[in-house]
């Protein structure tokens, strides 16, 4: 008899949004015209749960019963419906699974149940077996899931044998050179063979025995391109430049580097490197004293400058860190995972130093995501699949985690199909006094904090640097890691605190080589306990355990004396903090498992980093015709200027991304400057995003500003003029929002074809690093840090010369610009970069005088608005200027080359008058108030402009759902509350209670605080039963303390299972806790407020509307998917219909504010009848309108669909508020530019009311 529960989920029709998106996929894009209908259900297997337990759980945890139909133990497919089921791979990280065993271990309170999790998908429309075998071959990813059984199991648990002893390679130090490549070839090292003979040669002269398998797979880890830079370490014995019209200058850059080497290092025997190269610019102008903000440390972990940052009119300094990083490989053959934790690891990155990481940037490249499937190489996925899915997996991260991501772009390049580019860059900051680095010393402790470990990730490091073919991406799917944003959440809110951050001595974190790199590089003595590294599951063996890359994990080192206190700290925040290993005096890094000492192997040895492999360089010839930067794209040629206009807008360089934008959420933090898009239709894209940076307690300016500069077709030109303009075009980016460009400090991301013998292969990352060499050396700018990936390459398809620049800078959110126009009868000018005819390069005197000129105008207001030249051209700057507030432009008669030439590093802006000569500004037009655009002598409509430049992505990254009629007129209801709080409060107590996944605690708090309120933040803890019993007991103390209760937003267990807000309501109701949420509302007349996934908390606890703790019920309103099928991120309009709630005492009815949303799940959904009652009570506070105030149904202003335009409703008395928009994320110069009145007061008001 099976002790296992089976339960199938489905949604009812009109809330099964993803069913019908994957049905349109199937059909549109597949090419499956058969297929007539698409049924998806959620299948849970839940062991260790009584029938009791699963009675309540059923219809609050498991499904909602006006959202969902459940079908027990069997589901039976309607006839002739093809019906599979899809799995993770034994070992993959399962979000729904963890969720729905952590969600239910809170409503009983007990141990922690098994669940396993499954999609079924029943396809409707006679489909033939073939057509269902191609459906499943499409669906499922074999390298992290595969097709599930459809029966159900006796029991659940992976069944772990025990795995055997480590061997020992036997013979390895005799064996002779054909014994040895034998090896070689039979074991899928990425070291070369030359490392494994130097192996051989070390265990037997050094350590007189032969290798365990652990440390020859440590070995190869730690020696990994990945880790250690083994391509960019390679000795280039001969550097030649092949004679061209411009070999010149390359032949004077690499002087100019030979020069720099003796001016920095003097004479020496130090390899000529790629490595070299990329880091003498900073080398040099540190010592030449124009680095002088460079913070420095032995400590590993991100590039980190110092400034001052002023609070409340205090000055003091902070560390800004920042961060790229890339997971090309991986996203490649799994794009949810391979995208998410390209940006878990990069936040690590600062993270591990201690910073606060508030703001991201994504920059990646892919091949046509419209080419259809059956195109696709084999042995690859779909574009459009990887593509999708990478975005779904980096902005799901990022979301959970509660990173804005300020900035998105995708560059589609043929070159891409090779190898997908994925970059996450990232900035955190703390203040200097928070962080403390010592050297470890002997008998020093290290702590792995966050995440177990399991096989994901393994031979994530060794992975990325191998050759990639047909054949090898069918067996690498263990290289991928899996993430866990709430985890990573957990250490984010861990590390600010000083009492915490000051104890730590070094810090490193867990990803590329695990253990054996991450502890491993903490000190060079090393005593490491593999058995205490906690696990995931049972049946690791001491290799994996050693060389696992699972995630959300840091390598800590501590004085004994404060291992307790650390780890009490940790317990707080419902992380695990594990003593695993012990610094010692001898220099060697040892591992032992069960007993048995599987690696020792001397520092000395590890930190040669293998042999040092030669290569020669051969930098090919540049041909001045072909320059890409200069050239009208060949298939605008020969058409009419308007013609050209109109098709230039849609080719794919150019097109709108903003479908593909929204899906990450810009706002979370309450410090973003510009949201992506500007202007009141928020279509203009921003050239950089802003951020002020994350004081915990009062007011900045202080600001960070970050952009990146790379076009793919200039590299391919020329990887030397590529990389040159790379930087000038990051730095212009950063002009054109207010920023200062030369106070920058840049870091690179070079991403390369694969290194063989050919030297003409080594002659393109070599070009571009000397042509971004020139950059630094030119205008005094340092590249303080970088990434290199150079495995770009499949079979013998290779990715573009990619140098990606990132440049970031200190600025003011007060004075950030957008490059929205606002108004007509402005003349608008292109601006070309200077440069020097004879290189072809910037001119970088000429340059540093544009920038310091542009600037003085712009603070001047003779310039307003400013945007970048880049692909599409200056006419499509000045498209994109237009299209944010719909103001029209009329061109002045250009010519083609300044019109759509990608005059990367030019400016377009807009001036009040005439503009210094020495600019040579070029007359682009003029701006007009009608939306239309004038050109050739033609004139269009800008709707119609918009529908061309968006258009092409539609289908990819959408941005249009059906309208959703308004079918009811909502009056505005303007009789206010009299009713009053039982007892006041001078400083009311507002409680706030942060679940797993909650990531707006910090906002909220801020807020309330700001008004003159109390907080009291309570982590969930759910580690084990006794923890959430206290946590129960606890938070209803907190209740009984508060009179505010207040449910922030964020993504409740990664808004798992299948659902937003089941964590949160779940807890609520605990019969302690509804007690005492009874005991607030009707006894002391309380407040209880909640926003996003604190509003799904509260409607799905009947909360609001009905004003107390309700059963689940089929008649009851509810919110769920938008209609868009994807999260939306952008400022909404709404309009406060009611102010019959209190929390709306400071504003009047009818006024409109902009406010930021983000969410999966926020259409409002409920009945005529329900309906009705709302609006005669009152209790429709919100609704989503135009910026003039009328309520709208279109997708353009309804974010997500809602019913009636509605954003927020109350309970009848108006004292309990659930609301979409993130009316929490304010301050002063906050989504500048976007215009309206941004604080409805909601807090102040809050609080007002107890006194």
């Amino acid at each position: 008899m099976s002790d296992v529960i089976r339960v199938f989920v489905e949604k009812k029709p009109g809330f099964d949004v993803e069913a019908q998106h994957i049905r349109a996929d199937l059909v549109e894009n597949l090419g499956m015209k058969s297929v007539t209908d698409v049924k998806l259900l959620n299948r849970y297997d839940i062991s260790g749960m009584s029938a009791e337990e699963f009675a309540q759980a059923r219809d609050t945890i498991f499904s909602e019963p006006n959202v969902d139909n459940v079908y027990e133990e069997t589901y039976e497919a309607p006839a002739g419906y093809r019906v599979f089921a899809m799995e993770y791979l034994p070992g993959q990280y399962d979000q729904r699974a963890d969720s729905a065993a952590q969600c239910v271990q809170l409503l009983t309170q007990g141990e922690r149940p098994q669940v396993a999790t499954a999609r079924v998908v029943a396809i409707g429309g006679g489909v033939s077996d073939a057509e269902l075998e191609k459906i499943e071959q499409y669906m499922v990813n074999p390298v992290e899931s595969r097709l599930a059984s459809l029966e159900k199991p006796e029991a659940l648990g992976l069944q772990a044998d025990v795995p055997a002893d480590v061997a020992r390679i036997t013979g390895f130090i005799s064996w002779n050179d054909a014994e040895m490549d034998a090896f070689y070839g039979r074991m899928g090292f990425a070291m070369s063979r030359e490392d494994l003979f130097f192996c051989r040669d070390y265990f037997r002269d050094s350590e007189h025995r032969d290798p365990t398998v652990t440390e020859l797979r440590v070995i190869d880890t730690y020696w990994s391109d990945h880790c250690r830079h083994t391509t960019f370490s390679t000795r280039l014995t001969d550097i030649e430049v092949e004679k061209s019209p411009v070999s010149a200058a390359i032949e004077e850059a690499l002087r100019h580097y030979f020069t720099v080497r003796d001016e920095v290092y003097g004479q020496t025997d130090r390899p000529v490197s790629l490595m070299d190269m990329a880091v003498i610019g900073t080398k040099v102008l540190k010592r030449r004293g124009l680095v002088p903000d460079l913070d420095e440390s032995d400590e590993i972990n991100a590039c980190s400058i110092q400034v001052p940052v002023t609070i409340d009119g205090k000055t003091e300094d902070w560390l800004v860190q920042f961060k790229n990083e890339t997971h090309n490989h991986p996203t490649e053959i799994e794009p949810f995972g391979g995208a998410a934790t390209c940006l878990g690891g990069a936040i690590r990155d600062p993270l591990s130093g201690r910073a606060y990481v508030y703001q991201a940037m994504r920059v990646t490249g892919s091949g046509d995501p419209r080419v259809p499937v059956e195109k696709t190489l084999h042995g690859k996925l779909p574009s459009r699949k990887i593509t999708t899915g990478a975005a779904h997996g980096y902005s799901s991260y990022g979301n959970q985690i509660g990173l804005a991501t300020g900035q998105v772009t995708e560059l589609y390049d043929p070159g891409y199909v090779a190898k997908r580019l994925e970059i996450g860059a990232v900035i955190g900051a703390s203040p200097k006094a928070n962080v403390v680095r010592l050297e470890p010393a002997p008998g020093d402790v290290i702590v792995l904090l966050g995440g177990a470990t399991g096989r994901d990730g393994i031979g994530g490091a060794t992975g990325s640097s191998k050759a990639h073919t047909e054949k090898s991406v069918e067996v690498c799917g263990a290289e991928v890691q899996k993430g866990n944003p709430p985890t990573e959440r957990k250490i984010q809110r861990l590390f600010p605190d000083p009492a915490v951050s000051t104890l730590i001595k070094r810090c490193n974190d867990f990803g590329a080589g695990g253990v054996s790199v991450a502890i491993g590089e903490l000190a060079p003595g090393l005593d490491i306990d593999l058995d205490k590294v906690p696990k995931k599951y049972e049946g690791l063996d001491g290799t994996e355990l050693a060389i696992s890359e699972s995630q959300e994990r840091m390598a800590v080192v501590l004085a004994p004396q404060d291992v307790e206190a650390f780890c009490a700290a940790a317990a707080r925040e419902n992380l695990d903090a594990t003593v695993v290993a012990v610094v010692k005096a001898d220099p060697r890094l040892d591992m032992t498992w069960r007993g048995d000492r599987v690696v020792s192997l001397a520092r000395s040895f590890l930190d040669t980093n293998g042999v040092t492999q030669n290569a020669k360089v051969e930098i090919a010839a540049v041909d001045p015709e072909k320059n890409y930067r200069t050239m009208v794209p060949a298939d605008l040629a020969g058409k009419s200027t308007a013609q050209a206009f109109r098709e230039n807008l849609s080719r794919l360089e150019v097109c709108c991304q903003k479908g593909l934008a929204e899906r990450f959420d810009a706002s979370i933090g309450a410090a973003t400057v510009n949201m992506p898009f500007g202007g009141k239709y928020q279509l203009t894209p921003e050239e950089a995003m802003a951020a002020k940076l994350p004081v915990r307690h009062g007011v900045t300016d202080d600001a960070t500003a970050m952009s990146f500069g790379y076009i793919p077709g200039v590299s391919r030109f020329s990887p030397f003029h590529g990389a040159a303009w790379a930087v000038v075009e990051s730095l212009s980016k950063l002009c054109a929002i207010g920023a200062d460009p030369l106070k920058a400090r840049l870091t690179f991301q070079e991403y390369f074809e694969r290194m063989t013998g050919d030297p003409k292969r080594w002659g393109k990352p070599a070009a571009a690093l000397l042509g971004a060499l020139e950059a630094q050396l030119g205008l005094g700018l340092p590249a303080i840090g970088g990434k290199d990936s150079m495995s770009g390459t499949f079979e013998t398809l290779d990715v573009p010369p990619t140098l990606v620049s990132f440049a970031v800078t200190m600025t003011k959110a007060s004075k950030t610009r957008s490059a929205a126009f606002t108004k007509g009868g402005s003349k608008v000018w292109l601006l070309p970069l200077p440069q020097n005819s004879e290189t072809l390069l910037p001119d970088w005197e000429a340059a540093k005088a544009f920038y310091r000129t542009v600037r003085s105008l712009m603070e001047n207001s003779a310039i307003g608005a400013v945007s970048v030249v880049k692909e599409g051209g200056a006419a499509a700057a000045a498209a994109r200027m237009c299209f944010g507030n719909k103001i029209g432009f009329a061109f002045a008669d250009c010519s083609e080359t300044e019109l759509f030439a990608p005059l990367s590093g030019s400016l377009v802006v807009e001036a009040s008058g005439d503009l210094p000569e020495s600019l040579g500004a070029i007359l682009l037009g003029e701006t007009k108030e009608e939306p239309e655009v004038t050109i050739g002598g033609e004139t269009m409509a800008i709707d119609d402009l918009l529908r061309l430049w968006m258009e092409p992505l539609e289908k990819v990254f959408p941005n249009y759902a059906p309208e959703v009629p308004v079918e009811r007129d909502v009056p505005l209801f303007t009789e206010r509350s009299q009713k009053a709080p039982a007892i006041k409060a001078a400083k009311p107590r507002v409680f706030i209670p942060v679940f797993p996944g909650t990531n707006c605690e910090y906002d909220t708090a801020r807020a309330f605080e700001k008004a003159g309120a109390e907080t009291e933040i309570l982590v969930v803890r759910n580690l084990s039963a006794a923890a959430i019993e206290e946590t129960i007991a606890r938070m209803e103390e907190a209740v009984r303390r508060a009179q505010i209760v207040m449910l922030p937003g964020g993504f409740s267990g990664g808004d798992e299972p299948d659902g937003s807000g089941k964590f949160i309501a779940t807890t609520f109701r605990s019969p302690r806790i509804a007690d005492a949420v009874a005991e607030l509302l009707e006894k002391r007349d309380g407040l209880m407020l909640g926003i996003c996934n604190g509003f799904q908390a509260l409607i799905k606890l009947g909360l609001v509307p009905y004003g107390k703790i309700t059963r689940p019920s089929e008649a009851a309103p509810t919110l769920t998917f938008n209609t868009l099928g994807r999260h939306v991120s952008r400022m909404t309009y709404t309009r406060v219909t009611s102010v019959k709630s209190p929390w709306f005492a400071g504003v009047n009815a009818g006024d409109v504010f902009a406010v930021p949303v983000s969410h999966g799940e926020g259409r409002f959904v409920a009945s005529p009848e329900v309906l009705d009652t709302l609006i005669a009570n009152g209790q429709i506070a919100t609704q989503y309108v135009t910026p003039c105030g009328k309520v709208s149904g279109s997708i353009e202003w309804n974010p997500n669909g809602s019913v009636c335009a509605i954003e927020g409703i109350t309970s009848a008395d108006g004292r309990v508020l659930g609301k979409m928009g993130h009316t929490e994320r304010k301050g002063d110069h906050l989504y500048a530019n976007v215009p309206g009145e941004k604080d409805p007061l909601l807090f102040e008001s809050g609080v007002r009311y107890f006194k």
